[in-house]
């Protein structure tokens, strides 16, 4: 089957925002008298925020409902964007550009709240490429299930089957292959340490992707 659609994961692929959500998540936690490192928030890269803030929220015996931590959250990552020069991960403009320019469906599936999903779309200036965007709030299992890529290729009206899914981490990798779809992982340093083993294809730089291949994914 010749694949119809590319789906990219939004932090540590399209934009290298995961350094930010983590600095979000330490601010905040500071909030509550809670000290955390870099390292304890890089198992929950790939994972949604309702996920990881219920989790943290039990660990820590914070009692702030979930609802009033994910509002904060939210808002101190929009704040963070917002003050940060931002720009697409390079290689990103020039693959959308040759995705868009051969009627490529392209979507976004990020764990991100919708708000961070549009204003980051906004900001590196990618909107006219992209097709749909569905975050981890719109479905109701995170990655590492499948839910939000089979999603995705609902909106898309697409087969999963027909589907690429470009990630960064381990969980999202194995979201994809669940999903029935082909995967290509991205090494992102500022991923933190990720086992992309059962990605299709790994790759140390976006433009190590050659779009030929891409699209048939013959490997």
């Amino acid at each position: 089957m010749r694949n119809e659609a590319v789906i990219f994961d939004m932090d540590g692929v399209l934009i290298d925002s995961e350094p930010l959500h983590i600095s979000a998540a330490i601010a905040l936690l500071k909030k509550f008298h809670v000290d955390t490192s870099e390292g304890y928030h890089n198992k929950y890269v790939g994972c949604s925020d309702p996920v990881k803030w219920q989790k943290i929220k039990d660990e820590f015996d914070i009692k702030s409902s979930l609802r009033e931590i994910l509002d904060m959250s939210v808002s101190t990552k929009l704040e963070l964007l917002r003050q940060t020069d931002c720009n697409p991960i390079e290689g990103i403009p020039e693959l959308l550009k040759s995705l868009y320019d051969r009627s490529i469906p392209v979507a976004v599936a990020s764990s991100s709240p919708g708000r961070f999903i549009e204003e980051v779309i906004d900001k590196i200036k990618i909107e006219k490429y992209i097709r749909t965007w569905v975050s981890g709030e719109n479905i109701e299992k995170s990655k590492p299930e499948p839910d939000i890529f089979l999603k995705t290729a609902e909106l898309l009206q697409v087969n999963p089957r027909g589907c690429v899914v470009i990630e960064d981490s381990k969980n999202g990798v194995i979201a994809a292959k669940k999903a029935g779809m082909r995967c290509i992982g991205f090494k992102n340093m500022n991923s933190g340490s990720q086992d992309l083993s059962k990605a299709d294809l790994v790759v140390d730089k976006i433009q190590d992707i050659d779009l030929c291949r891409l699209l048939s994914m013959e490997y």
